[in-house]
């Protein structure tokens, strides 16, 4: 019996674990394809924007060279938030070292939120879907030995058959699983990389502004 066989002959609950393993499945699926497109533009432009960055005459130069690269907006951010704070507000406060640390960190931060959106899902779908599997697997077993027990007689050749069938539904929450837990593993170690990548490009930036008295960039929308 295939799956959508056993949907469609399968009671509520049954229907139910399909359904969801199905959009589980789409979910993960989205988030794989939209992550791999991502994570495979960010790990380039990262590095060629910051290496357009210095070596540019001015921060100014800088941040249009950097920006021309930067196709998902990862590294311009950074740049922008170099601007001075608003006057008379809390962020104004201290000297100039910890005004651009505090603006950098936010960035840092919205930066990297971006690249981190998805790990969840992809987490949640790894470690659940295997559990959801099982759960239509024990409730078809149960109805199957239920409907055997009470035809009279039983005999292997009548087990083997439901069983196997309620069996696909642990299958399909393997199938489910095992790409989700993938892409989280991989795009883990590439966000990893990039992160240290755009933290080190911030350490710079700060300690240009701070050491030299560089002037900041208009910040531009």
């Amino acid at each position: 019996m295939s799956l959508p066989e056993l949907f469609t002959q399968g009671d509520a609950v049954t229907k139910f674990v399909a359904v969801l393993l199905l959009l589980m499945s789409v979910a993960s699926w989205v988030i794989i394809l939209w992550k791999l497109r991502l994570l495979a533009r960010a790990g380039r432009d990262v590095a060629r924007s910051t290496a357009a960055f210095w070596q540019a005459p001015s921060l100014a130069e800088g941040r249009e060279r950097a920006a021309a690269l930067d196709r998902e907006a990862l590294v311009a951010p950074l740049i922008d938030a170099t601007g001075n704070p608003a006057a008379g507000s809390l962020a104004a406060t201290g000297d100039r070292s910890q005004q651009l640390t505090r603006l950098l960190r936010d960035a840092l931060h919205r930066v990297l939120n971006r690249l981190q959106f998805g790990q969840v899902l992809l987490a949640t779908v790894g470690s659940t879907a295997p559990f959801v599997g099982l759960l239509g697997t024990v409730w078809g077993i149960y109805h199957a030995l239920t409907s055997i027990t009470g035809g009279g007689q039983v005999g292997i050749d009548k087990v083997a058959g439901p069983v196997g069938e309620a069996l696909i539904m642990t299958a399909a929450g393997l199938a489910v699983a095992i790409p989700a837990v993938l892409g989280y593993n991989i795009f883990g170690r590439l966000i990893g990389r990039i992160e240290a990548d755009l933290e080190g490009f911030a350490r710079d930036l700060r300690e240009l502004l701070v050491g030299h008295g560089v002037a900041s960039p208009e910040a531009r929308p």
